[in-house]
């Protein structure tokens, strides 16, 4: 079975690819390796799928790409790329959301109803919701994004969901919540936080510590938007997440306790665009998608220690 991966060299993605190719899929990952953070990352990133005789790799961005031939004969595409990052998506940079979470989102839908793909699963984000006065979040809770990182995903979100409508399209999209483990992006926080553990380096905190986060480790995400593309109701939204919400503050005694060493916080303003609390309702990924988070904050966390220090 062909399978498509976009954002295939991602943190993510790269997970993904693996379990695909362990299932026996012949997998096409497309990746455009922007530089929001360095190219040799995503490189690492695929190191172990490059060796694998059933991956092919395309470089390109959706944009511009031939996606009608690149999906010719694919059963499933898993749409996981786009410009990450909420604080860098305000003033001059939102052009840069909206060319790769909405166009190059639009087109691949485009292709797929061409091609008339069984199965795509969209990776959306918590962000879409924003502020919310109660929690924890439904998938019919308001969305009131406060990012305009935010607003593109939440865009891309409705554009499966008409061309679900309109054409037909199976495809379920999935709210992951702050997604973290081995291979997390360097600009991610418990990345940032381990890192400077491992080299007692100062780490920045914005805010006061107080906001809380639902954390969901890497292979439960894997996991669920695997399962998403075999029982995900077509036109479905799924939460997806760890179901334990805790504060930063909270986070950093837990890496200090996991790691054993002391960490050196320097405390800044808050910034625009980061959400206060999040906390997901898992009821319908439960449902439908038999989704259990079954790694733990702490043995999480763990896990990708373990990594970071052996990272170069």
């Amino acid at each position: 079975m062909k399978v498509v991966v976009t954002g295939a060299a991602g943190f993510i993605g790269s997970h993904l690819v693996e379990r695909l190719l362990g299932e026996g899929r012949e997998v096409f990952g497309v990746d455009a390796f922007v530089d929001y953070y360095p190219r040799a990352v995503k490189e690492a990133n695929l190191a172990r799928a490059r060796d694998h005789a059933s991956f092919r790799l395309v470089e390109g961005r959706l944009q511009e790409m031939d996606l009608e031939g690149l999906l010719d004969g694919a059963s499933q595409v898993y749409h996981l790329a786009a410009q990450a990052g909420v604080r860098a998506s305000w003033g001059r940079e939102f052009a840069i959301y909206t060319d790769h979470n909405v166009l190059g989102t639009q087109r691949l839908l485009e292709a797929a109803v061409a091609r008339g793909v069984s199965r795509l699963v969209y990776a959306s984000s918590s962000s879409v919701y924003g502020d919310s006065p109660s929690l924890p979040l439904r998938e019919d809770s308001a969305c009131h994004p406060v990012s305009p990182y935010g607003v593109t995903k939440l865009a891309a979100e409705h554009l499966v969901q008409l061309y679900g409508r309109n054409h037909g399209l199976p495809a379920v999209s999935l709210r992951y919540f702050t997604v973290y483990g081995p291979r997390q992006r360097p600009d991610m926080a418990f990345h940032r936080f381990l890192r400077a553990a491992r080299e007692g380096s100062s780490i920045r905190v914005f805010g006061d510590g107080a906001q809380t986060r639902d954390f969901t480790f890497v292979d439960d995400i894997v996991a669920a938007t695997r399962a998403a593309a075999e029982t995900g109701r077509p036109g479905g939204v799924y939460n997806v997440g760890g179901g334990e919400s805790i504060a930063l503050n909270g986070v950093l005694a837990l890496i200090e306790d996991v790691t054993g060493r002391r960490l050196e916080v320097v405390r800044d303003a808050a910034q625009k665009g980061d959400m206060k609390d999040t906390l997901a309702d898992t009821t319908a990924a439960r449902r439908d998608l038999a989704f259990r988070s079954t790694v733990a904050l702490r043995e999480g966390i763990g896990r990708e220690w373990d990594w970071i220090r052996g990272a170069a």
